[in-house]
C-alpha cells in the first residue's frame, strides 16, 4: 500500500492587519454577546412565565437546560470545526441559536420552554467555544493579548446586560416575556451577516474525523453530571437514588470516554493534552475561577434585591463596577501581555485579586453602604479581567496548532463546568444556612417560625419586604449571614487557582505564523 508522505516543510499562515483582526473581532464579539444576553435575559422573566405557562415544579429546568447543554456540547464543537470548517460551524450554531430563541419565544408550555432552551444551549456553547479557538487562528499567542481581552470585557457587559434587559422587558406590559427571546433574533442575524462578509478565514484541509464513540460517552457523562449539579436539592434531595444513580452513570460513562479516547485515531480530548502541563494546570484553574465566578456574581442580586431592597433595574446597575473592572483589567493586561511578552504575572496576581474581592464581599451586611457593594465588586472585576482570558492564551500557546481547537475547547468545557459546581455548591449553602439563621434569629426573638407558613421559605423580594417588621428584620439578617458564608466559601476556590497558576511554567510566547505540518493553507481574502 502506497502512502503519501507529509510535507516536511511546515507552511506559513498570512498575516492579518490591525484593521481586519478588527473587523473580525467585531464580528464575533457580536455573536457571542448575543447568545450570553439572551441566555442571562431569561432570569429576570422567571416568575413571569412560570406565571403564565404553569409549571412551576419545571423551573429550575428552564435555567438547567441551557447549562446542561452548552456544558456538555463545548469539548465537541472544536473537533467538528477542524473537520468542517471554523466559519461553517460558527454560522451553523448561530442559526442553531436562532431557531431554538424564535421557538421559546412561542412556546406555549414549559415543555416546549425547557426544550427549546436545551437547543439555545448547544447554540450558545457553539458561539462560546469557537470564538476562542477562531481569534486563535487569526492571531498568534504573542500577539492575542491586545485582542483577547476585549472577549474579556464582552463577557462582564453580558453579566450586566441580560438581567437589565429582561428587567426593562418584564416592566413594559407592551412587549411581554416572549420578547426576552425574540429581542436576540434581529441581533444575532446582523451577527450572521457580519460574520459572513468579514470573516474569512485561511482554508485549511485537516486529516481529522470526528471520534463519535467518545464524543458520546464524554456528552452522556458530562450531562448526567450537570443534572445532579443543577437538579439536586432541588428536584430530589442531595442523598436521593436519583443523586447516586447519576453520579455513578457519570463515573462509568467518563471511564469509558477515558478508554475511547484512549483508543481512537482522533479523539475529542487527545489524551496526550492531559499529559501537558500547561494544559492540565490552566484547565484545573479555569475550572476553579469558573466556581468563585458563578459563586459571586449569580448570588449578589439577591443580596441587592432581598437585603438592600433594590429594584431589579437598580440591582443590575449596581453591577456595573465589576463590568467597568472587567473591560479596564482585560484590555490593559492583553496590551501590556502583547508588549512584554510575559504573562504569568497577571493571572497570579489577579486570583490573589479575586479571593481579596470575595472576601471584601463576605463582609456585606444588611447595614452596609452601597458603595462598600461597589467597591468590593469592582475588585472582583480586575481580578477577573486580569485572569480568564490569560489563562485561555497560555494554554493555547502551549500546545501546537494541530491541538489548539481540542485545548480551547477543553479549558473552555473546564470552566463552564466549575461554574455549574459553583452554582450548586454556593446554592446548597445559600438554602441551608439561611433556613438555619432565620429559625435561629426567629427562637432567641420568641417569635414563631410559622408566620406566613414558614419562615424557612424566604419568598419572593415583594414578599418578604411586606412582612411586619419583626419578621422581615430576622429574614434580612438570616439571608445576609447566608450570603456571607457563600462569597467567604468562595475564597478557597480562588486561591487554589492561585497555587495551580503558580506551578505553570511560563512558557514564551509564540510569535512565528506557522501551521503544523498537516496543515495546506491559501492566502485569505479579507
Amino acid at each position: 500500500m502506497t502512502t503519501t508522505a507529509e510535507p516536511a516543510t511546515p507552511v506559513l499562515t498570512p498575516r492579518y492587519t490591525h484593521r481586519q483582526i478588527l473587523e473580525i473581532i467585531a464580528a464575533l464579539l457580536m455573536a457571542m454577546l448575543t447568545s450570553m444576553i439572551a441566555t442571562s435575559v431569561v432570569g429576570t422573566a422567571l416568575p413571569t412565565i412560570v406565571g403564565e405557562l404553569g409549571g412551576q415544579n419545571e423551573l429550575s429546568w428552564v435555567a438547567s437546560a441551557t447549562l446542561l447543554t452548552m456544558t456538555a456540547s463545548t469539548p465537541l464543537w472544536g473537533k467538528l470545526s477542524d473537520l468542517y470548517g471554523r466559519k461553517l460551524l460558527f454560522q451553523f450554531s448561530l442559526v442553531l441559536f436562532i431557531v431554538a430563541s424564535v421557538a421559546a419565544g412561542f412556546s406555549q408550555n414549559m415543555g416546549e420552554l425547557i426544550a427549546a432552551r436545551a437547543v439555545q444551549g448547544i447554540g450558545a456553547g457553539g458561539l462560546g467555544a469557537l470564538t476562542q479557538v477562531i481569534l486563535g487562528d487569526v492571531v498568534e499567542p504573542r500577539e492575542r493579548g491586545r485582542y483577547s481581552g476585549y472577549l474579556g470585557a464582552a463577557f462582564g457587559v453580558s453579566t450586566v446586560a441580560g438581567p437589565l434587559l429582561g428587567g426593562f422587558i418584564v416592566d413594559a406590559s407592551w412587549l411581554g416575556w416572549r420578547w426576552c427571546f425574540w429581542v436576540s433574533v434581529p441581533l444575532a442575524v446582523v451577527a450572521f451577516v457580519m460574520v459572513q462578509k468579514i470573516l474569512k478565514l485561511t482554508h485549511v484541509r485537516r486529516k481529522t474525523r470526528v471520534d463519535w464513540l467518545g464524543a458520546t460517552f464524554l456528552t452522556a457523562g458530562s450531562a448526567a453530571l450537570m443534572l445532579v449539579l443543577s437538579l439536586g436539592g432541588q428536584e430530589f434531595a442531595w442523598r436521593s437514588g436519583w443523586t447516586y444513580g447519576l453520579l455513578t452513570v457519570s463515573l462509568l460513562m467518563f471511564v469509558l470516554a477515558v478508554w475511547a479516547e484512549r483508543h481512537a485515531v482522533d479523539p475529542i480530548l487527545p489524551p496526550r493534552l492531559f499529559r501537558d502541563r500547561t494544559f492540565v494546570l490552566t484547565s484545573l484553574a479555569g475550572l476553579l475561577v469558573g466556581v468563585a465566578l458563578y459563586g459571586g456574581i449569580i448570588y449578589m442580586p439577591q443580596y441587592l434585591q432581598i437585603v438592600k431592597s433594590l429594584s431589579p433595574t437598580r440591582s443590575g446597575l449596581m453591577m456595573l463596577p465589576l463590568v467597568v473592572g472587567m473591560f479596564i483589567a482585560s484590555v490593559t493586561t492583553g496590551r501590556v501581555v502583547t508588549r512584554t511578552g510575559r504573562w504569568k504575572a497577571f493571572p497570579v496576581i489577579g486570583l490573589l485579586v479575586v479571593a481579596a474581592g470575595l472576601a471584601t464581599l463576605s463582609r456585606l451586611h444588611v447595614g452596609s453602604t452601597l458603595w462598600l457593594v461597589g467597591t468590593g465588586l469592582a475588585i472582583l472585576g480586575v481580578g477577573l479581567g486580569m485572569t480568564m482570558q490569560v489563562l485561555i492564551l497560555a494554554a493555547q500557546n502551549a500546545v501546537t496548532r494541530h491541538d489548539m481547537a481540542a485545548a480551547t475547547s477543553g479549558v473552555s468545557y473546564f470552566r463552564s463546568l466549575g461554574g455549574a459546581v459553583g452554582v450548586a455548591a454556593f446554592g446548597a449553602i445559600l438554602t441551608n444556612r439561611a433556613s438555619s439563621e432565620i429559625i435561629r434569629l426567629a427562637r432567641r426573638n420568641h417569635l414563631p417560625t410559622g408566620h406566613g407558613g414558614s419562615l424557612n421559605n424566604l419568598g419572593t423580594p415583594d414578599a418578604i419586604h411586606h412582612l411586619p417588621a419583626a419578621f422581615q428584620q430576622i429574614i434580612l439578617e438570616g439571608f445576609d449571614r447566608a450570603l456571607q458564608a457563600v462569597f467567604l466559601a468562595a475564597v478557597p476556590a480562588a486561591l487554589l487557582a492561585f497555587v495551580a497558576v503558580l506551578l505553570l511554567k511560563e512558557l514564551p510566547l509564540r510569535s512565528a505564523r506557522r501551521n503544523d505540518q498537516t496543515a495546506v493553507a491559501e492566502t485569505p481574502q479579507v
